[in-house]
């Protein structure tokens, strides 16, 4: 697919400069690229890759000496990866489904299939199932009784959707993601070990020689508008209300949603972040890689948690936490501090004994 310079330009509502008729057919590094692709240096320590290239056109940053590096067309942003993100999309013709539904897919009777979605191979649809318009479904998805799924959607080949999972418009899953698998959740007849030291707080609990015993989860997934989740990741259906994830929310690959927890929108959940059960998470929170949050706890709106930060209690709206346990970003680096001056500590004390030491033996 070719794409003229201003068209490029006009769909990044940015500013075409040179010979705008220029097409191009793909993007690449400055230093790889060839005649027919568009280089992406949109700062100028990625421009001096130009010289290495042969890209005759660039999307670059505001004001930039364009010909000056030598092209005959660039596309002018102000805000770069802003405007990558809009590239990439006009870019991006997205995995290939056939328009309508493979003869290998089976759907039950029951279900109803939106105008123009496309079913790919070997996709099961279980009953009372409702697939809105457009929707496109890759290859080996499973998708279970009593789910509905919003218009537009874009589920990626071997997804597992369980049963009665809630899914807005626009909705995008990558491969290998499972949405309303069962919680974990169990239960003893008696306080088990993990129960007496949680209440206790003691070093020693007592053989209870108890057993696990399920406790079901009956009540589903909700997922809004413009949500994707990432390959491999889980989220877990509620007990009896749905676990929920709010509009525009983003979940990376492997991450942990728990039954039970609410998230608000437009959150960022990053690679390996894990959220425990009956969690509260507000509004635009984001959850840095290997991030953690423990269960029955409410995390406010605006919340960043660093990367491998783990929360064990409520954090109020607007806080950047760091470090294990997590606290507010500046008592953690305070203590980082602290403890890199440790080692000099130790030795300042223990010379200072040694000249005690000394002082007391000629008293």
């Amino acid at each position: 697919m070719q794409h003229t310079i201003q068209n490029i330009a006009d769909t990044l509502g940015a500013k075409a400069v040179g010979d705008a008729s220029l097409t191009i057919s793909r993007v690449s590094e400055p230093a790889s690229a060839a005649r027919d692709a568009l280089a992406i240096a949109m700062a100028p320590a990625y421009a001096e890759g130009l010289k290495e290239g042969e890209a005759r056109a660039a999307i670059l940053w505001d004001g930039a000496d364009w010909e000056a590096m030598g092209l005959e067309a660039a596309v002018l942003v102000s805000r770069p990866r802003y405007a990558l993100s809009g590239l990439t999309k006009l870019l991006d013709v997205g995995p290939e489904i056939a328009p309508g539904i493979h003869e290998t897919a089976i759907a039950d009777p029951s279900a109803k299939i939106g105008d123009g979605a496309a079913i790919g191979p070997f996709v099961v649809i279980g009953r009372d199932v409702v697939i809105g318009v457009g929707a496109r479904i890759g290859a080996h998805v499973s998708i279970g009784a009593d789910c509905r799924i919003g218009k537009d959607a874009l589920i990626h080949a071997g997804a597992r959707i369980g049963r009665n999972v809630r899914i807005g418009d626009r909705f995008t899953c990558q491969s290998g993601a499972a949405i309303g698998g069962d919680g974990f959740s169990f239960v003893t007849p008696q306080a088990s070990g993990m129960e007496q030291a949680r209440g206790a707080m003691s070093d020693e609990v007592e053989n209870t020689g108890h057993q696990w015993v399920k406790i079901h989860s009956l009540g589903g997934v909700e997922i809004g508008d413009d949500v994707e989740v990432g390959a491999n990741s889980t989220i877990d259906a509620g007990t009896i209300r749905a676990t929920r994830i709010g509009n525009g929310t983003k979940i990376d690959n492997l991450v942990m949603i728990a039954h039970n927890v609410v998230a608000g929108e437009n959150c960022l959940f990053c690679g390996l972040a894990g959220v425990a059960g009956s969690t509260n998470i507000g509004d635009r929170v984001v959850m840095a890689g290997q991030s953690g949050a423990v269960d029955n706890i409410t995390i406010g709106s605006d919340v960043v948690i660093s990367a491998a930060t783990k929360v064990l209690s409520n954090v109020p709206s607007g806080r950047v936490m760091m470090g294990y346990p997590a606290t507010k970003i500046s008592s953690q680096v305070e203590s980082y501090k602290a403890l890199r001056r440790l080692p000099k500590l130790v030795r300042d004390v223990a010379e200072l004994r040694k000249v005690l030491s000394k002082g007391n033996g000629k008293d």
